[in-house]
């Protein structure tokens, strides 16, 4: 049974960034762990389970499995896992990320080893793509040098921050994804024309939003041999 291991913020993930792949996962007999940076139950995204923003049903059917799955109850310690001990490592998204797993160095050397690794994937969802800004790879570059990505996008971003780049919420973004990730030697396109943007370079899946969550986790289960449900 291949095995998934869910590094999820407690800072604010987004809710459909997470469940759409937990539950795909789950649906095909992946064995799936969480973990978060201090072994607290992650945090979610309210304007993810608000149906003014995402619907009625998606709204309760996140916020369900938000409350009611075990392993976001009660996850394991960042620090107390390992990427070899997996198939794939998954980092869902949300902008609380770029407070938490994006600077964790235990996150980044996951997402590193789980790159490297001949046999492990790395899925990299929305504003979690921003920990490649911060990742080396074992000669010291940046490990997203030279790779083709997709992510969340300034031109989301710009309608989301005020002029002073504070959120709804008024925490300060400390950063925008695609800036960082571009500096960092990315090849990047958010594929902004289409509906769903989901890039594979090796073993790196990125994707770019909630929309493509779900496009996302069907990749990941392709690129591990794992026959996709339908959409």
């Amino acid at each position: 049974m291949p095995s998934a291991l869910f590094v999820v913020s407690e800072e604010g993930y987004w809710g459909e960034e997470c469940i759409e792949p937990l539950t795909t996962l789950d649906a095909v007999d992946v064995d799936v762990t969480v973990a978060t940076p201090t072994g607290g139950k992650p945090v979610i995204d309210e304007r993810s389970i608000d149906p003014a923003n995402v619907g009625e049903e998606l709204a309760t059917q996140v916020e369900e499995v938000h409350e009611t799955d075990p392993r976001l109850a009660d996850p394991e310690l960042l620090t107390e896992v390992d990427a070899a001990d997996h198939d794939a490592v998954v980092f869902p998204g949300g902008h609380g990320t770029e407070w938490d797993i994006n600077q964790d160095r235990h996150a980044r050397a996951l997402l590193r080893d789980a790159v490297e690794r001949e046999d492990t994937k790395a899925l990299v969802v929305c504003h979690a793509v921003g920990i490649l800004a911060f990742t080396r790879d074992s000669d010291g570059g940046f490990l997203v040098a030279g790779r083709s990505v997709t992510g969340f996008p300034n031109a989301w971003e710009e309608g989301i921050v005020d002029e002073q780049d504070l959120m709804p919420d008024g925490r300060k973004l400390p950063y925008w994804v695609e800036d960082e990730v571009i500096a960092a030697g990315a090849n990047w396109d958010a594929e902004l024309g289409a509906d769903v943007s989901v890039t594979v370079d090796g073993d790196l899946i990125t994707a770019r939003g909630p929309a493509s969550s779900s496009a996302a986790a069907r990749t990941l289960l392709a690129e591990l041999g794992v026959e996709t449900p339908e959409a």
